[in-house]
């Protein structure tokens, strides 16, 4: 494998992020052609329904494609979907080799794009910055394969582990510019999760408002509501965008009263009345939601925490002290050994003003 793969992978990864906030519910895909050592195409996955990128960096390089190299940093699609297959443009174009970032999980790909390249005689390399290429698209990945999105919980704690004081006051415990970053984590997920209390208790918007990322529709807005009790009067509703409740309870007034005001509503399985949130998840992975950004109270958090549910914390350590009286990030049951805790591992940490943004994955 030549430096020079690692270089034009990671040029096709950049192109690829600029998708990072409307490609889904597709992967964010880059690619970047090369004939006899300069760049003559370029192109990424904007939006569903529009080309793919190597369809547009086919394009731009027009004949000097034929015979060229095509650095992808996904497996190209071998099937047809909202648009015709990748692997026939490549085909057609005459181009000589593809170097692949990552595979496609898709099990309408997985392997297929590779195989239907390699039957028309061009050389495919496959692993070249492949960890990145999986990490752009973790959300997609784990829908493909786990049939459920990823699941992002967010929070912004004080020094000592709280969320709000004990009245449920938490305006602001983080500072701008990390209210400014939650932004781009919102821009990027296909949906945002919260739950009934803090609806109830905070009226939350959970929207884009940073008209600067380019976002073309609002993520979806989901509330675990187990017996509706979402108010129809709530901000979240009056917004653009789609609102969708789940529930346990099958109350068609109720229901009826908040579809009236735009909400879907979804009875879900349920167990002593609370919304089963294994179904939740494999019912968001139906609905083609990669990335789902979490931003509930304890309850909720705790909640998922226990089902096994949280892959990622994004926490916003303030430099502040709450108290003891002051209220926690998750709610779980008591453990009785320190084997029993809950474990992370730290991937990132980063300043956001005067505010630490860490960021862990589960172990």
């Amino acid at each position: 494998m030549m430096t020079n793969d690692h270089a034009l992978m990671a040029r096709a990864l950049r192109l690829a992020a600029r998708g990072l906030y409307t490609a889904h519910p597709n992967p964010r895909v880059g690619c970047v052609i090369l004939n006899d050592g300069q760049v003559v195409g370029e192109g990424y996955h904007a939006r569903t329904g529009g080309p793919h990128a190597e369809v547009v960096a086919l394009q731009t390089a027009g004949d000097a494609a034929a015979g060229a190299t095509a650095y992808v940093t996904l497996e190209p699609c071998c099937h047809q979907g909202r648009t015709p297959p990748c692997t026939d443009a490549l085909i057609r174009a005459g181009v000589g080799a593809v170097v692949i970032g990552a595979r496609d999980p898709n099990p309408s790909v997985d392997g297929g794009g590779v195989a239907q390249l390699e039957a028309a005689g061009i050389e495919v390399t496959t692993g070249v910055l492949q960890a990145e290429c999986e990490a752009l698209n973790a959300g997609f990945n784990s829908r493909m394969q786990r049939r459920r999105p990823l699941v992002r919980v967010k929070q912004a704690l004080s020094l000592d582990g709280r969320t709000a004081l004990a009245n449920g006051a938490s305006e602001w415990i983080s500072g701008e510019a990390s209210r400014a970053d939650v932004q781009r984590w919102r821009a990027r997920s296909s949906a945002i999760l919260t739950g009934i209390g803090t609806v109830l208790a905070d009226d939350p918007s959970l929207n884009v408002r940073d008209e600067a990322l380019g976002v073309r529709t609002q993520p979806d807005r989901l509330i675990v509501d187990s017996q509706l009790r979402t108010p129809p009067t709530a901000r979240l509703l009056s917004l653009p965008g789609q609102t969708r409740i789940v529930c346990a309870a099958d109350d068609q007034q109720r229901a009826r009263a908040l579809s009236d005001v735009g909400a879907t509503v979804e009875v879900l399985p349920g167990d002593g009345g609370r919304v089963d949130l294994q179904a939740l998840m494999h019912r968001l992975g139906e609905l083609e939601i990669n990335e789902l950004l979490v931003e509930a109270g304890p309850a909720l958090n705790g909640a998922l925490l226990q089902a096994g549910l949280v892959d990622e914390l994004l926490i916003y350590q303030a430099a502040s002290v709450l108290g003891a009286g002051a209220r926690g990030a998750f709610a779980v049951s008591d453990l009785e050994a320190m084997a029993d805790r809950y474990t992370f591992d730290l991937q990132e940490v980063r300043r956001t003003g005067d505010d630490l943004r860490l960021r862990y994955t589960r172990s």
